[in-house]
């Protein structure tokens, strides 16, 4: 082997490393693209109130209110949203996209705890929303999940976690 070939096999293989190196950066980046993808609403971090109901609604005239729960917590919504906007799929049950009119995010069917449902937020604005879960199928009596939420000021020291944890939010 010459010189000339030692210095053309160290090229070669300095050349792969990099383009080795070059694909990992662009996979990383791609991916962390791929994970900043959120869509859907953002809300300022804080003290937040939550009002939950949760009714049997067998007609439109007639309701049953099941509970009527309240909550403050220190949260960041925009995670709890996070979660919701990315529904998972589960056993047959498949989420569709949210369509977004106006201020309104609209999920025609969401995988939920409560089964296959449609899912509509309304946003206010950064310190307001309303989110409202009905479902039919395969329901007896459908079902109207309603979560007021609405920031009511700064955290104490507090770090503030997803609104999820509030016990509120799916």
């Amino acid at each position: 082997m010459t010189a000339n070939d030692h210095v053309a096999t160290s090229k070669s293989v300095i050349r792969c490393f990099c383009a080795g190196l070059a694909l990992l950066a662009v996979g990383a980046l791609s991916s962390q693209a791929h994970a900043e993808t959120f869509e859907g609403p953002s809300f300022r971090k804080g003290m937040w109130h939550f009002v939950r109901t949760l009714d049997l609604v067998p007609n439109r005239k007639n309701k049953q209110r099941l509970l009527a729960r309240e909550a403050t917590r220190c949260v960041d919504p925009t995670l709890a949203m996070k979660a919701t906007f990315s529904s998972p799929s589960v056993g047959s049950c498949v989420s569709s996209k949210a369509e977004k009119s106006n201020n309104k995010y609209i999920f025609a069917n969401r995988c939920d705890y409560m089964g296959p449902v449609s899912t509509v937020i309304t946003v206010h604005n950064d310190e307001s929303y309303t989110e409202l879960n009905e479902t039919t199928a395969g329901q007896v009596v459908p079902k109207m999940e309603l979560v007021v939420a609405r920031r009511v000021g700064d955290c104490e020291g507090e770090s503030a976690g997803p609104a999820r944890s509030a016990g509120l939010i799916h």
